[in-house]
């Protein structure tokens, strides 16, 4: 297995995947005891291995890039990328072809004016996706990304999608509260939770501070094999997650992406996961689990065991008919 720097200051390349290594302290101490968490983390030869029914980019998103930054894909919101650096990086990232490449990933002041631009003229765009990479590694660029398209009348919604608080811990500082405390719209915060091992205790504290400053906790989760993929596993995160007040939002059908087709699951199996914990699950501890349509557009919500239904095609929301990928 190829070596992780473990300073986040310094990340290396990994010689089997464009994809940087970069494993910050915390998750380097939490990976001595948590298989779960080194198998996210750290790379594996089995990223050298990708099918034809792999994609660079499954989502399509390159072809919604509207002004650098900027990626609109669906009417009324859009996703921004203030940097494509991470606190640590996911072996499984869906955006692994661009994220952790330093030069082309970083926005300056002039590309958030050119995305002003750009949403005045789309007049019902109201919500805006912060992204990347991970916002939480650039305050400098998230700031001024938010005063200025923050102060465009017709954004009412903010989210703001990072896993800092869970892989570096650290990095949320006095600053990045601050800056979320100056929002004056509807705060979402999205938090990337994969396994029960992430939610330490300087994890949960900054939960806290979260839902102090008023914003709206969400997590979204991917099924990751030998990581997640156990009805005891996600029965536990999910439970945990909504007794400290964030609300499990989505768990996605792992993306095919290249260099990361072994953390594929059966999709059966995850049929089989979900409909259990959908018997034993409140309903505001229960996510969505759907697939984010490879070579399509939209997230797509997945029929339980409660429905006999084809498992193998589904249709997008433009009404393309899509195999799934099954393994």
């Amino acid at each position: 297995m190829p070596s992780a720097r473990v300073s986040h200051h310094k990340e290396e390349k990994s010689s089997d995947s464009n994809l940087a290594v970069l494993v910050s302290p915390h998750l380097q101490e939490l990976s001595k005891t948590s298989p779960a968490i080194r198998k996210e983390f750290f790379p594996s030869p089995e990223e050298l291995h990708s099918s034809n029914l792999a994609y660079d980019d499954p989502l399509l998103e390159e072809q919604y890039v509207q002004t650098k930054g900027l990626v609109h894909k669906y009417p009324k919101r859009v996703l921004i990328e203030v940097t494509l650096t991470c606190a640590s990086y996911c072996r499984f990232c869906t955006r692994r072809r661009k994220v952790s490449d330093l030069q082309k990933g970083q926005t300056d002041k002039k590309d958030v004016d050119n995305m002003i631009l750009y949403l005045k003229k789309h007049p019902e765009v109201n919500e805006i996706i912060f992204s990347g990479g991970d916002p939480f590694t650039a305050p400098t660029m998230l700031r001024y990304a938010l005063q200025k398209i923050g102060s465009l009348p017709q954004i009412t919604i903010v989210r703001i999608h990072t896993r800092v608080p869970i892989s570096n811990p650290k990095l949320c500082t006095p600053e990045i509260f601050q800056i979320l405390k100056n929002i004056k719209q509807t705060l979402y915060v999205s938090l990337h939770f994969e396994h029960p091992d992430e939610i330490t205790p300087p994890t949960t504290a900054i939960i806290h501070k979260l839902r102090k400053i008023g914003a709206i906790l969400l997590s979204q989760s991917v099924f990751l094999k030998g990581v997640n993929d156990k009805y005891e596993t996600l029965f536990v995160l999910f439970n945990r997650l909504s007794e400290l007040g964030v609300r499990p939002y989505y768990i996605y059908r792992c993306d095919p992406v290249k260099g990361a087709e072994h953390f594929i699951v059966p999709f059966e199996k995850e049929i089989e996961i979900m409909t259990k914990l959908r018997k034993n699950l409140s309903g505001i501890a229960y996510p969505t689990y759907l697939v984010d349509t490879p070579d399509g557009s939209g997230k797509i919500p997945v029929p339980l065991s409660f429905w006999d239904f084809k498992k193998g095609y589904l249709t997008d929301f433009n009404g393309k008919r899509i195999l799934l990928r099954q393994r």
